[in-house]
């Protein structure tokens, strides 16, 4: 990896241990504006501002037309989603009348929203069995989607949640099992291993959800979806939600759904909101490049990407050397610091996260306002779920890729496959372009003002 010339760097001080993923540099470079409130803010999937202009736009509805229970209503409006999202608008309506499903839309527009919304309603508190699954690709999401539906069914009375995924104690998960259990969210391996276990018992599930469903049927998930679905009853209801719709979806959905509802808002929703830029380096200047633009963007939160686990650590070692606290995260951490790391960085306690693509599948970080792809990525599928991490529905981002001589057929293969600009860097980027304050503002935020070092919030 690259190496950057930095002076008076103080010593680097660690967590726990090497593996937690939260590295902290002893120098904190001088700060000139206070981290933005928008780093606590609550996660939530559909944003409480206006849903037009850099979002979608919507059909107008209000969540009490779908005519949901008051309890419903209140942890919806409690987690501060004031009114639906496309995406929801087009899913809860058909997903409440039992109808199967296959939506397409990006990461950010409400997707959890549309299909817990519709699930939590049609659950019976009468009956003490599994009634409905969510599957999703990776612990992180499995965790993520477990809080909101805990979030939103709080007033319910009764709802019972529960997350299940590897790397985990299986005794906890078995005696949890024990007790009722009305909801599952699971990742494929952990759930199909209690469902053969006996453990888990799934044939009066009415409905399964799979999130990122394109990756759940890719050749390292695909046999244990087939597997699952052979013990749910026949007449179960299945929605997908995908960003891709690769050939892998279209055969499971030729085979196991009926009819389905088609919903496909990714035309309209791909990249906007999302200025892109490049900058042209060498493998060595990277890290030199990288602190430069930590020196001049208005950080809320910035999420770094590398191709490789070993890459994940050099540099997230090399941004403490530079003076600025950085959390890391890949799959061969133990669970418990990914969780925490995880945990942590979801509530606003550091500004910069490096990672590997476990990270991309549907992490839901409003707080995120920059994307930096240190290693381009090689294909546009991995490119689109990487930038998607910033200008969640209705927010506005930033992706900066640096290219090396090497990327440059990928940079421009990804532009031609997405239909979209990925502009060179200039000296000095707008503001308003990806920071709130500046777009609401009307402010130029042209760099008239001396270049601001962010602050860490550690």
């Amino acid at each position: 990896m690259a190496t950057a010339r930095t002076e008076n760097v103080g010593p680097m001080v660690m967590g726990l241990n090497k593996q937690n993923g939260q590295l902290r540099g002893q120098n904190k470079p001088p700060a000139v504006q206070p981290a933005r409130q928008a780093a606590h803010l609550r996660t939530v999937e559909a944003s409480s501002l206006e849903t037009t202009g850099k979002g979608a736009s919507t059909k107008g509805n209000e969540f009490e037309d779908y005519c949901l229970k008051r309890e419903l209503l209140m942890g919806i409006f409690e987690m501060g989603w004031e009114k639906p999202s496309p995406i929801q608008e087009e899913s809860i309506p058909i997903a409440l009348s039992g109808r199967d499903i296959l939506a397409r839309a990006k990461n950010g527009t409400g997707k959890s929203g549309a299909y817990l919304i519709p699930l939590l309603e049609r659950i019976d508190l009468k009956k003490d069995h599994i009634q409905a699954i969510v599957m999703v690709p990776t612990r992180e999401l499995a965790l993520q989607v477990s809080q909101i539906s805990i979030q939103i069914s709080k007033h319910m009375g009764g709802v019972k949640v529960m997350a299940t995924t590897g790397g985990t104690n299986l005794r906890d998960d078995i005696m949890r099992l024990d007790e009722i259990v009305h909801v599952v969210i699971a990742t494929p391996g952990r759930i199909l291993d209690l469902i053969k276990k006996g453990v888990a018992k799934v044939d009066r599930v009415q409905m399964i959800v799979m999130d990122e469903a394109d990756k759940l049927l890719s050749q390292d998930f695909v046999v244990l979806i087939e597997d699952i679905i052979s013990f749910l009853a026949k007449n179960r209801q299945i929605l997908l939600y995908s960003a891709t719709f690769p050939m892998s979806v279209q055969k499971f959905m030729a085979k196991h759904l009926q009819k389905p509802y088609e919903i496909n808002l990714m035309e309209e929703l791909t990249l906007k909101g999302i200025t892109q830029f490049y900058a042209y380096v060498t493998e060595r200047q990277k890290v030199h490049c990288l602190n430069t633009l930590f020196s001049r963007l208005q950080i809320n939160q910035s999420i770094i990407f590398c191709n490789s686990t070993q890459r994940v650590e050099l540099l997230a070692k090399k941004i403490t050397q530079l003076g600025y606290s950085c959390f890391y995260i890949h799959a061969k951490m133990m669970q418990e610091y990914r969780n925490r790391v995880f945990h942590d960085f979801r509530n606003g306690l550091c500004r910069n996260l490096v990672c590997t693509d476990l990270f991309t599948r549907g992490i839901d970080i409003q707080a995120v306002n920059v994307v930096i792809n240190f290693d381009f990525p090689k294909n546009a599928e991995t490119y689109l779920h990487r930038i998607g991490r910033s200008g969640r529905f209705g927010h506005l981002g930033l992706a900066i890729n640096l290219i090396t001589s090497e990327d440059r057929f990928n940079l421009k293969a990804i532009e031609e496959q997405l239909v979209t600009d990925i502009k060179p860097i200039p000296s000095s980027i707008d503001k308003s372009l990806y920071v709130a304050e500046y777009h609401s503002s009307g402010a130029d935020g042209d760099g008239e003002d001396k270049p601001e070092r962010q602050q860490d919030s550690t």
